[in-house]
């Protein structure tokens, strides 16, 4: 695969608040990546990077073979839908989406009617008028109609309900299926959109815990339990994520090293289960401690708004 966006031992500070530690990863080509990870985790701060918001305090970004930072050749083959988007306030709908259409050389009109039409947007009321879910509806037309070659969504669902969500997962699947680009989406409704991904991206106190292609990750953890020992014994001949117990019972989320080793769990007279992506990304999170500095404890959540 072809490498459209290239982080190089990235770090991002803010005085003494580090948002990103040395981080390293690719995102390819006509492929859709999960950047997943707590409040506060970076991941906001890693998109305003990859779109040239910010300059990284350290490392080398570059998307399409150039920094992106006021690189106009760049930035408008991307399309970054962010979390709270905001639009002037005289806009309406319709003025949002004229705007759009001049932005993005590849805008297509059709589509964006049509995904007006499937949201139930009101065209000629003004945006700050509309709900929460409406205003998320609008970016979410933007970001599908752009056919931006890069485009990246941060929380694009706030707001919206099951179905609506549902919707713009069909969407942007039928979308991507026609006309492939490279999509980075960020969330925390991570069962939702497991089916949607072809990589995963996991950030955790701005390091990166997990960069994998989804489908190895699938198949790569189990949820065992049983007797406490058994657990325990099994688990220290793997890589331990999570375990808990209550009494003499103990459960444990676990990384194998081979399909044989589930079998091996099953003889040992463990109860195995599949460990979806949700509980990978949590097991994974909750055993990584946070760096010694109550400075970024305490302004982590802060940080994921403006960083």
């Amino acid at each position: 695969m072809t490498a459209v966006a290239t982080v190089d031992h990235v770090s991002m500070r803010f005085r003494e608040i580090t948002a990103l530690d040395d981080v390293t990863t690719v995102f390819e080509q006509d492929s859709i990546t999960g950047l997943l990870g707590r409040n506060g985790a970076g991941k906001t701060t890693l998109m305003q990077l990859l779109t040239g918001h910010r300059v990284p305090s350290q490392g080398r970004i570059e998307v399409f073979g150039a920094a992106p930072y006021e690189n106009d050749g760049v930035l408008s083959r991307m399309c970054f839908i962010k979390e709270g988007q905001r639009y002037p306030d005289h806009f309406r709908v319709v003025d949002a989406l004229t705007s759009a259409a001049m932005l993005f050389p590849d805008w297509d009109a059709d589509l964006a009617a049509g995904l007006m039409s499937d949201f139930d947007l009101p065209a000629k009321r003004p945006i700050k008028k509309l709900s929460r879910g409406m205003t998320s509806a609008v970016g979410i037309v933007i970001g599908l109609a752009s056919r931006a070659p890069v485009t990246l969504f941060d929380e694009p669902y706030l707001g919206l309900d099951a179905v609506a969500r549902q919707l713009f997962y069909d969407r942007l699947l039928a979308d991507y299926a026609e006309h492939p680009r490279t999509v980075v989406l960020s969330t925390h409704l991570i069962e939702e959109i497991a089916g949607l991904l072809e990589r995963v991206l996991l950030i955790d106190h701005g390091r990166v815990l997990l960069d994998a292609d989804a489908e190895s990750l699938r198949g790569s953890a189990v949820t065992v339990s049983g007797p406490g020992e058994e657990v325990r014994s099994f688990a220290r001949q793997h890589e331990l994520l999570h375990t808990e117990s209550l009494g003499g019972h103990s459960r444990a989320v676990v990384r194998l090293h081979g399909t044989a080793d589930r079998h091996a769990a099953a003889v040992h007279g463990l109860s195995v289960e599949p460990t979806s992506l949700q509980q990978l990304v949590v097991a994974m999170s909750l055993q990584t401690p946070a760096p010694p500095s109550p400075m970024r404890l305490a302004a982590s959540d802060d940080l994921e708004e403006v960083s």
